[in-house]
């Protein structure tokens, strides 16, 4: 039988004096005696539907059982609504459909939360009631924009030659920085495939195959730990490129996402997109994902604190640290309890304080000016621009300290400035080290990952200066968002191995981690890269949304489980007995 012929979203004005079908839930139902109401969604909308006493006793009858999310079909007749009952806030407030055949297709208990955006709900609730959460239309426009975004990817990539391919989802355990999702193997006892945290290796073994071209919506895995833009399972956008400079895959990529916007959200996207050293990065903003929506940059005077008198600016100097400011505009109004807080905020990446320098109409006032002539307050300053009424914040440390602490700091001071930050601000950050040293382990490991390709000038740079060489690999940030991280790869077996040396791998590591690409290596492979972009993030940003959370379907909480399934949970001792598992 047919349940609708027209979707409720869909019934307007041009409609009038036609019979109608529709279906769906019962959003609300509101009782005037010889009149009932009843709201009825679908995911396109709502429609009112009118039961009249009087002309339909008997379908006016089954109405009054309605409730909140029963599932019903009916079919009536289109007539425009009375003046008094325009509802100018629905698009189908100009009409109503009054019913004369009535279906209750399914009852429903009274969901633990109505399934409306505006009613504040716990997500944890949320989350366990799933299915009754996406039934509101702010989750039903979030997932549909996820959908409009991988078509106008799957076009776009298509139209460019990119063959999508897939790539194994139970494979080997190497090392990419992050735990590996383990799965034992029944067939093979004692031992065990991982889940993948990224395609990297089979997407260079395509390039190697001859695809030139590939791309993937593929599936991530990651055992770590999670906030508001990490899931311990997430969606890329994987892309690899043969016989390429590194321009030419960011070309690709913006063109990518200026068709995506231009579909789905009507916004034309300014390119090429701004790039930027990771060194100026860090530098000026205090991050490696910067947000470019505000300025209020980090400025450096590391040389005019160690002319100065004040020890802890000398003494960090001295010892090869920095000095760092940045300039609140209209922060002189911030008392010494917000500095206070502020200093919490840049406590937390390692800053052992702030010193604060507020410029005020009577004057400057600052604990350092017992420690500084008049002439070196004013040329500190001058360096950051200060005017009053404007707030000055010093930190002195080593620059790892510095960079991330100055870079919170910006952020805690753009939301207390209450600095409007709109529009889309596209980045490519470039040139990254290619190694940074563990202290713990004491050994070098790749920033991203070995097969990056490094800039240098020959094989000796690698063990002369590692920790000075830059590499051929760029992130794509927008809006203080790291949206996804891409290289050129390592083309060159004899450089392969140079780098794999450099991070202390010896022979029997490479084969047992790495073997099956490096043998491939040997049969002839093409100059590629490749980046891999976060489909939830970029979908999140899209949205206007805060977390990941809201625009996946069925996403975990922070720590990592499931509300709705229960998942992760116990397994039989049968089970574990025939995977020869034993549990402590």
């Amino acid at each position: 039988m047919a349940y609708r012929d027209e979707w409720c979203g869909d019934v307007r004005e041009g409609s009038v004096g036609r019979k109608v079908q529709v279906a769906g839930w019962v959003q609300r139902r509101r009782d005037h005696g010889g009149l009932i109401f009843v709201d009825l969604r679908d995911r396109s909308g709502l429609v009112q539907l009118v039961f009249e006493a009087e002309s339909k006793p008997s379908v006016h009858a089954q109405a009054q059982e309605l409730r909140s999310e029963y599932v019903l079909s009916a079919t009536g007749t289109v007539v425009a609504r009375s003046p008094e009952r325009v509802n100018p806030n629905l698009t189908t407030g100009m009409i109503e459909v009054v019913v004369d055949e009535l279906e209750i297709l399914a009852a429903a208990s009274t969901p633990p939360f109505p399934p409306e955006d505006d009613v504040d709900v716990d997500e944890n609730l949320r989350l366990k009631y799933r299915y009754i959460d996406l039934r509101r239309p702010r989750m039903f426009h979030n997932m549909f924009l996820r959908h409009q975004v991988v078509q106008a990817v799957r076009r776009y990539l298509g139209d460019k030659g990119f063959i999508d391919v897939e790539t194994p989802i139970l494979t080997k355990s190497t090392p990419e920085g992050a735990r590996d999702f383990l799965v034992p193997s029944r067939l093979r006892p004692g031992e065990f495939y991982a889940l993948p945290q990224s395609p990297q290796l089979f997407k260079q073994l395509l390039m190697i195959g001859g695809f030139e071209r590939y791309y993937q919506i593929a599936r991530a895995f990651r055992d770590e730990d999670l906030r508001a833009d990490r899931q311990p399972e997430h969606t890329q956008i994987d892309i690899e490129m043969s016989f390429i400079e590194e321009r030419d895959i960011q070309d690709v990529v913006e063109g990518m996402f200026a068709a995506a916007f231009q579909e789905t959200l009507g916004v034309e996207l300014s390119r090429p997109f701004p790039r930027m050293t990771y060194g100026d990065a860090t530098a000026k903003y205090g991050s490696d994902k910067p947000d470019l929506r505000f300025g209020m940059e980090i400025v450096d005077i590391s040389d005019l604190a160690s002319a100065m008198d004040f020890r802890v600016f000398a003494e960090t100097v001295a010892a090869g640290g920095v000095v760092r400011g940045i300039k609140a505009e209209g922060g002189a109004r911030f008392s010494r309890k917000d500095v206070d807080e502020l200093s919490a905020e840049a406590a937390v990446y390692g800053a052992q304080g702030l010193l604060p320098v507020w410029i005020e109409e009577a004057g400057v006032r600052s604990p350092l000016q017992k420690f500084v002539t008049t002439a070196q307050m004013q040329t500190l300053i001058d360096r950051l621009t200060g005017r009053p009424g404007d707030l000055l914040l010093f930190v002195a440390d080593q620059k790892t300290v510095a960079e991330p602490s100055l870079g919170a700091l910006r952020l805690a001071l753009a939301a207390r400035l209450g600095i409007e930050r709109r529009g889309w601000a596209f980045v490519w950050v470039v040139d990254f080290p290619m190694f940074e040293y563990d202290e713990r382990e004491e050994r070098l490991k790749a920033q991203h990952h070995p097969f990056t390709k490094p800039r240098l000038q020959d094989l000796g740079d690698l063990a002369e200066k590692p920790l000075q060489l830059g590499t051929y690999a760029y992130d794509l940030v927008l809006n203080g968002v790291e949206l996804g991280s891409g290289s050129l790869r390592i083309s060159d077996p004899q450089l392969q191995e140079a780098v794999f040396a450099a991070l202390g791998l010896d022979e029997d590591d490479i084969k047992a981690k790495f073997g099956f690409l490096v043998e491939a290596m040997d049969y002839g492979i093409p100059p590629h890269g490749g980046i891999g972009l976060g489909l939830d993030r970029t979908v999140m940003l899209m949205a206007g949304e805060s977390s990941i959370r809201d625009v996946i379907a069925f996403p975990k909480t922070q720590s990592g489980s499931c509300p709705l399934t229960d998942a992760p949970s116990q397994v039989s001792p049968e089970q574990l007995r025939e995977l020869r598992i034993r549990t402590v």
